[in-house]
């Protein structure tokens, strides 16, 4: 996985120089966003850490997203990104937190769509949710690696803001 090594640095730097932290929870982009904190320089000082939550109880019982909602929308929904960012910067006291859930592949459940939601959280309050639909024809590698590039990227448009209003 090649991502752009800038973005990766200016997140780094970003967060660094505000001296916060950051936590991720995961579902369909499925470690990828944690593989890339851990690449990112001095990451130690300001990565936490992560979970992946990949199947409905684990993140009923690990991120306290309520079940019969989950099982009602096969756990992919603004409402249940929102809880995982939420529960993900609790559980590790971050600063600012990503969560992922949706389909990297189409099926049934996604009613035949690929798509993903994702959220941030900064200071228990979540700052920007997100729906990112691709085509449906999309390899599920490349699903996972567009949403982690994607988010990324509206990650660091979110740091920039911040920086620029401090």
């Amino acid at each position: 996985m090649d991502f752009q090594k800038n973005l990766l640095e200016y997140i780094s730097q970003s967060l660094l120089s505000i001296d916060e932290t950051i936590s991720v929870a995961e579902s369909v982009t499925s470690g990828c966003l944690q593989l890339a904190f851990s690449q990112m320089p001095n990451a130690q000082l300001f990565y936490k850490g992560g979970m992946t939550t990949y199947s409905l109880p684990e993140k009923v019982r690990l991120l306290k997203v309520d079940q019969k909602e989950a099982e009602d929308c096969d756990a992919v929904s603004k409402n249940i990104v929102e809880t995982m960012a939420l529960q993900i910067a609790t559980l590790f006291e971050s600063d600012w937190s990503i969560a992922t859930t949706g389909y990297s592949i189409s099926n049934r459940s996604s009613a035949y769509k690929v798509y993903a939601y994702f959220s941030f959280s900064y200071k228990g309050e979540i700052i920007l949710t997100k729906k990112l639909e691709l085509h449906p024809k999309t390899q599920a590698l490349n699903a996972q690696l567009y949403y982690t590039e994607f988010i990324l990227g509206c990650f660091k448009s979110e740091l920039n803001r911040l920086l620029i209003l401090k």
